[in-house]
């Protein structure tokens, strides 16, 4: 169990740890000379059970509360420190203010320097702690009289301890490894060395971490456990890590940084999460107010930006994007601390929920359904809400929620989810929305079939387009091939229709199209315009023109653009320079193109503007580029 202390200045924080453990946490010649605290301290003892009992010893400087910060992230367990003297002081306030942030609910109060008043003031100052402690989290927390000096309830606020140590509750260690650095040095023949509280996972030594969010890949080269030689650690514990990496030294690392397994590894500068205002503040928290968010053990100035209205009342929560000026390593349920532009007090706090924010649409109320969804405290039960409002990238759910791929597929193998692998990650999709996507698909054809009997059916965008306009495209494709596969759906070239719907020519037509279609084939890359074509027929335009139309709604011919039809093997030949050309110049430019097609510039940009409309390309700057995710279902429309 990690005890993190808490309290005013000059009550005694460092004097009772050592109380307890025989440890004097104040390391630094200048804490010596001054008597207070001004950097984390760190004590263990060993506990009957074998079992070490970790201390982390915070300065109560009302200007070093982003220290304390530090400090507080990741412990078990909250000793909040009051001299029976003084009682609760400003520090006291903001520290158990930060401690109800953190979302901690375990702990005990030290009313220190309790020999040095008489039972009056000691009952008085024990009333007061009560009263400061309601409506917290730490509201039921037992009260211990003790003296550092003479020893008076210290071995019975020990003896508190190690029961709580014994109850605390398993730590999980799943999820991957991430361990916050809150202090770095250096050790002559050992190299880098990394202390911080590990937040998850686990990790053992010769481990390929990286140090985030720089990116440093490092190598495990050896392990503390609390104070004690280790081969492995774990979440909730404290570490030492010594870091082998090339070129490495303390200046790369700073207080905030992370040290983590590399798929945990996802840098940002906007985040959501859900905030709570102090109740004590004068004023609202206005929309983009600087402030200070301090995560983990990282500091780093940045705006509050109001999800849900333009302004946060005292006392009230709401959910808000963080835009940092640099980024940071969060996941979802990380805590977080707001403190004024000045750094002078603590404004509020909450929890992150989302590190995939959109650009746009953050007050939509999609996107809010989204975080109401984020919200919820089991896992699966925010999966399951989230497939109900839209398609989820499930790689990106996992990141967010750190699970590791065996995680991830127990997860997702228990959901009722169709998974569709993108070039963005796998898209998980509802099952009963999936079936209806079918269904409305089946039906969205069989209406037009009814409403257009002489056409074969309908390209694959265009019934996209009625059907489903907001599926991801990847999705599409995997939706008409299973039900191709399953022959309920059935493919006249490039249109989709239904396997029992036929549309031909008439007979005449059939002779005029006999006659008409090896014109296209002549030069199959620059076929003849509609109008040569009905000259050298001698026939009527308008009439050579319709049958044209409705050969291409059967699927026999593609107006590439307004007067030029060409052949299906054409099309597929064309379409196959398009990606050897990008192979070789990165992108496909007309003229390009042109050149490799041997036509005119504007019947090149046609042809292009032709891929890009049918969603086989999609048009990059002052080129095109084939769709990754759409390259199959061009395949597709090709068999």
């Amino acid at each position: 169990m990690i005890v993190g202390t808490a309290g005013h200045i000059d009550h005694g924080k460092t004097s009772l740890v050592k109380a307890l453990t025989g440890v004097d946490t104040d390391r630094l010649k200048e804490e010596k000379e001054r008597g207070i605290t001004l950097e984390l301290g760190y004590a263990y003892s060993l506990l009957p059970n074998g079992e070490v009992l970790g201390f982390v010893d915070v300065p109560g400087h009302e200007r070093l509360v982003h220290t304390m910060l530090a400090g507080a992230t990741g412990i078990d367990y909250a000793l909040l420190v009051v001299a029976a003297d003084d009682g609760p002081m400003p520090q006291t306030r903001e520290h158990l203010e930060i401690l109800d942030l953190l979302g901690l609910t375990r702990g005990a109060v030290a009313l220190t320097k309790c020999d040095r008043v008489d039972p009056a003031r000691l009952a008085e100052a024990e009333f007061g702690v009560h009263a400061l402690l309601r409506g917290t989290g730490l509201e039921a927390s037992p009260v211990f009289p003790v003296s550092s000096l003479s020893g008076e309830g210290i071995k019975e606020l020990r003896a508190h301890l190690e029961q709580a140590a014994a109850s605390l509750p398993p730590r999980s260690s799943a999820g991957h490894f991430r361990l916050a650095v809150d202090r770095c040095f250096s050790l002559k023949g050992v190299g880098i060395v990394v202390t911080g509280t590990a937040h998850s996972g686990k990790v053992r030594v010769g481990d390929r971490l990286l140090l985030s969010p720089a990116g440093i890949e490092t190598r495990v080269r050896g392990l503390h456990v609390q104070n004690r030689p280790a081969q492995e650690g774990r979440a909730g514990q404290r570490c030492a890590i010594n870091l082998a990496a090339s070129g490495l030294d303390t200046g790369m690392v700073a207080r905030g940084d992370w040290v983590l397994d590399q798929a945990a590894h996802y840098p940002v500068s906007r985040l959501v999460g859900r905030l709570r205002l102090l109740s004590r503040e004068a004023r609202a928290l206005k929309h983009w107010t600087p402030v200070h968010v301090h995560l983990a053990a990282a500091d780093i100035t940045g705006r509050v930006a109001i999800l849900e209205g333009d302004a946060l009342q005292p006392g009230q929560e709401t959910r808000v994007e963080l835009v940092l000026d640099k980024p940071v390593c969060a996941l979802r349920g990380d805590r977080f601390v707001i403190r004024d532009q000045s750094a002078q007090r603590t404004l509020g706090g909450g929890r992150v929920l989302d590190i995939f924010p959109p650009v746009r649409g953050k007050r939509a109320p999609t996107y809010l359904a989204r975080l109401a969804a984020l919200e919820e405290t089991r896992i699966e039960y925010a999966l399951n809400r989230l497939l109900e409002i839209q398609p989820v990238n499930l790689d990106e759910f996992a990141l967010l929620c750190n699970l590791c791929r065996e995680e991830a597929d127990t997860l997702f193998g228990a959901a009722s989810l169709v998974a569709v692998d993108t070039s963005a990650g796998r898209l998980g999709i509802q099952l009963n929305r999936w079936e209806r996507l079918r269904q409305d698909l089946l039906a969205a054809l069989a209406g037009y079939h009814r409403d257009h009997p002489d056409e074969a059916g309908l390209g694959s965008e265009a019934l996209r387009r009625v059907t489903a306009p907001v599926l991801p495209r990847p999705a599409w494709v995997a939706l008409v091939a299973e039900l191709l596969t399953e022959n309920q759906l059935a493919r006249s070239a490039f249109l989709l229709r239904l396997p029992g719907h036929r549309a031909v020519l008439s007979p005449n037509e059939r002779v005029q199209w006999e006659n008409l279609f090896p014109l296209l084939l002549e030069t199959p890359f620059q076929p003849p315009r509609v109008r040569d074509i009905a000259r050298h027929l001698a026939q009527d335009e308008a009439g050579i023109r319709g049958l044209l139309r409705k050969s291409e709604k059967l699927g026999e011919t593609y107006q590439v653009a307004h007067d030029h039809f060409f052949a299906p093997q054409a099309v597929e030949h064309l379409a196959a320079i398009v990606p050897e050309l990008e192979r070789e110049h990165g992108e496909v430019r007309a003229s390009v193109f042109r050149d490799r097609i041997d036509t005119g510039r504007k019947l090149a940009i046609q042809i292009l503007e032709f891929f890009d409309r049918v969603g086989y390309t999609r048009r990059a700057g002052e080129g095109h580029r084939l769709r990754r995710d759409s390259l199959t279902s061009f395949e597709m429309q090709r068999k």
